[in-house]
């Protein structure tokens, strides 16, 4: 097959979901799978997996419901280009579409898994502007929000055994406030204070974060508690730790305080 994976991101929305009741789950092609594969297609976000496929960003691996989670797994089919961020505000866009067919939701948190190491910390280094110009640009979806909206969050990232999240966080936090944005105003970060952050996700085991949880928690405003707005702020969180040196893999987690 042409198509190689990339790095793999994934998504797990918590929350009480009223199902619709006229949906019937039984039918196969309404499933958070069928859903998922059909949003991303609609959308030119899903690369086909057929001989010489091209175009997309992400192909599907996986999705599914239990108790209080929805849950989405893809792989990226292309290294993300120096003048993009990762694509986390469409994955996080799509996986909102497809839980709002299946039903109502109330949403309490959200976890992602970034592939940090698919971004090119080279050439966002050496060209600064580049690998935020698009992220900055779309920053202005968010300009008309209501001001009743702001949320103020927590958001953790988690680096398994590897321990560059630690020392990264202070200049990510500087480094983020440099920036006139108001969709995730950053104002302070913690290295102790997230412990009741502890959710059960359903693909947590996909991560194999280790015994070693090497973590740092940022505090902050969210212009609106949406699908959206995290998704934007966990593409410039993205930007943050590979530009401080983080390689590896980080686990997202996100709540309202």
């Amino acid at each position: 097959m042409s198509i190689r994976p990339v790095s793999t991101m994934l998504a797990a929305l918590h929350g009480e979901l009223a199902l619709h009741p006229w949906r019937d789950p039984f039918v196969a092609s309404s499933d958070a799978y069928s859903l998922f594969v059909a949003r991303s297609s609609a959308m030119r976000w899903l690369t086909e997996t057929e001989e010489n496929a091209s175009g997309g960003v992400w192909g599907m691996n996986d999705a599914g419901q239990n108790s209080g989670v929805s849950w989405f797994q893809v792989s990226l089919t292309e290294p993300v280009p120096a003048d993009r961020p990762l694509p986390v505000q469409a994955f996080l866009s799509c996986a909102g579409d497809v839980v709002a067919r299946i039903g109502a939701l109330r949403l309490r948190a959200v976890q992602v898994l970034l592939p940090v190491q698919s971004l090119d910390a080279s050439a966002r280094a050496s060209s600064p502007a580049r690998g935020l110009a698009t992220l900055l640009q779309d920053n202005g979806w968010f300009a008309d929000c209501d001001p009743r909206s702001r949320t103020r969050v927590r958001v953790r990232l988690e680096s398994g055994q590897d321990s560059s999240v630690h020392s990264a966080a202070p200049e990510m936090l500087q480094w983020m406030q440099g920036f006139k944005q108001d969709v995730f105003s950053c104002d302070s970060f913690s290295l102790t204070d997230d412990d009741d952050m502890v959710l059960k996700p359903a693909v947590i085991a996909e991560r194999r974060l280790g015994s070693a949880h090497h973590r740092a928690t940022f505090h902050g405003t969210l212009a609106e508690w949406s699908l959206d707005a995290l998704g934007w702020s966990a593409a410039f969180l993205a930007e943050a730790s590979c530009r401080y040196g983080v390689r590896t893999p980080l686990m997202l987690t996100a709540c309202q305080i």
